[in-house]
């Protein structure tokens, strides 16, 4: 018996000695690597030209769809704002040829894109606000870092992954209506949005409903891509989805920043998972 109580011990002083290295210093590589990998992220949305200073390059996307040839054009996108969308439309009835462009002195901010740069700098300040000569303490701390950073890499991969749902008044009323020349016509009304690593584009052709009709008005509720047939009301008109045309292009470093957001949420798992092994050997405090 106190043999095996020496031997305990023994290995009790071995596991507290690796705990205490993995806390001086497998943590700490851990953040390092980190850091490194969110800034490659960030330095994804911003873009600059050359070095980390000096104006965001412009970048052309061709609009695609593998089952649709009525929507056409090219999107240019500065970092997080859509500075100029030139669309061609083919209306089906007449197969006439609408076209339509951003006006000189008009930006579309993508808030999307914007929310996640902001999420991801958020986790970069909680890695470096641990500088190189802190010591952690207990495992609980360290645990309760990589869950604070997990949580904005996280928002920040939901945001380009899962836009936001709106309803078809909301998007009428949107501030994107109003930023093509010539106007666009009533019943005309078009959505930007990220989805992953493509900028999607829809375009919604809308019937005018008379006063007279004797359709069941039922008006649609939010959605991300609404249907033909969903119905609403706008400024005292009621209208029907008639046609609906979705385009999208890649844009290839928000592709990079979705593996880096994935890669270091895998890390941050991994430090965990470590503290956690620890906390099953021995009683020993770690919380």
């Amino acid at each position: 018996m106190r043999m095996a109580a020496l031997a305990s011990a023994a290995e009790r002083a071995v596991l507290e000695e690796e705990f205490k290295w993995l806390l001086r210093e497998e943590v700490h590589a851990v953040l390092r690597q980190l850091q490194d990998i969110l800034k490659e992220a960030s330095h994804r949305f911003t873009l600059p030209v050359s070095g980390s200073e000096g104006p965001i390059k412009q970048e052309n996307f061709i609009l695609g769809s593998s089952n649709t040839d009525q929507v056409k054009g090219v999107l240019t996108l500065q970092g997080d704002a859509l500075c100029q969308a030139d669309i061609n439309l083919k209306m089906p009835r007449n197969n006439q040829l609408l076209h339509f462009a951003f006006r000189d002195d008009k930006q579309w901010k993508l808030q999307q894109i914007q929310d996640a740069r902001n999420h991801v700098n958020q986790a970069i300040y909680l890695l470096t606000n641990r500088g190189a000569n802190y010591q952690f303490k207990t495992g609980c701390e360290v645990l309760k870092l990589m869950d604070a950073v997990m949580l904005q890499l996280t928002r920040a991969r939901n945001r380009l992954t899962t836009p936001a749902t709106l309803t078809l008044p909301e998007i009428a009323s949107s501030g994107v209506t109003k930023m093509f020349t010539p106007a666009l016509p009533p019943d005309i009304l078009v959505n930007f949005y990220i989805n992953l690593n493509k900028l999607c584009l829809t375009v919604y052709q809308l019937h005018a409903l008379q006063p007279s009709s004797t359709k069941n008005f039922r008006p649609a509720g939010g959605s991300i891509l609404h249907n033909p047939g969903a119905m609403f009301e706008f400024n005292n008109q009621r209208y029907e989805v008639n046609h609906v045309h979705k385009v999208e292009c890649v844009v290839p470093w928000l592709n990079d920043a979705l593996v880096f957001f994935t890669v270091s949420l895998q890390l941050c798992q991994q430090l965990k998972d470590k503290i956690s092994v620890f906390s099953g050997y021995w009683n020993y405090k770690l919380y």
